[in-house]
């Protein structure tokens, strides 16, 4: 039996105007990361990233109407080491009762993810990136930004 890790990598929060978002964190003293890149900005956290992202970019890249995610969306997300244990950790949540959103598949941005809802409705994405290496503990750290 495959047992999910408890752990949360990225915390994505869907907003409705992404330079008012990016505005009021950097007001609070939030840094923004410089992997931040047009339509996402990041904030490395201690041991893990926030994420904020339109709306409707993320109604879609869940597959969903932008109507279907109400107030206040969000997705969690657990990165995993690679495709196989991100369908072994999917596939356990769905095992639990999870309703599946939409089957980790390839996906544009050169990783691979799904989605499935908790019971209560709750959002998560699990997903490998190629771009983000975990750390053995299974923690993320965005790298430097690109040259």
């Amino acid at each position: 039996m495959t047992h999910s890790v408890q752990r949360v990598t990225l915390i994505t929060l869907g907003v409705t105007d992404l330079d008012r978002a990016r505005e009021f964190y950097g007001r609070w003293g939030w840094r923004a990361h410089p992997a931040s890149q047009p339509g996402v900005v990041f904030y490395q956290m201690r041991g893990a990233v926030l994420a904020l992202f339109g709306r409707d970019d993320l109604a879609a890249d869940q597959g969903r109407d932008p109507a279907d995610l109400g107030t206040g969306a969000v997705t969690l997300a657990q990165n995993c080491t690679d495709d196989t244990q991100t369908d072994k950790v999917f596939q356990a949540a769905l095992d639990a009762g999870a309703t599946c959103l939409k089957r980790p598949e390839k996906v544009f941005w050169g990783g691979y993810s799904g989605y499935f809802a908790d019971p209560e409705g709750h959002v998560w994405e699990i997903a490998t990136n190629p771009f983000w290496p975990l750390a053995d503990d299974g923690s993320l750290t965005l790298p430097d930004a690109r040259d």
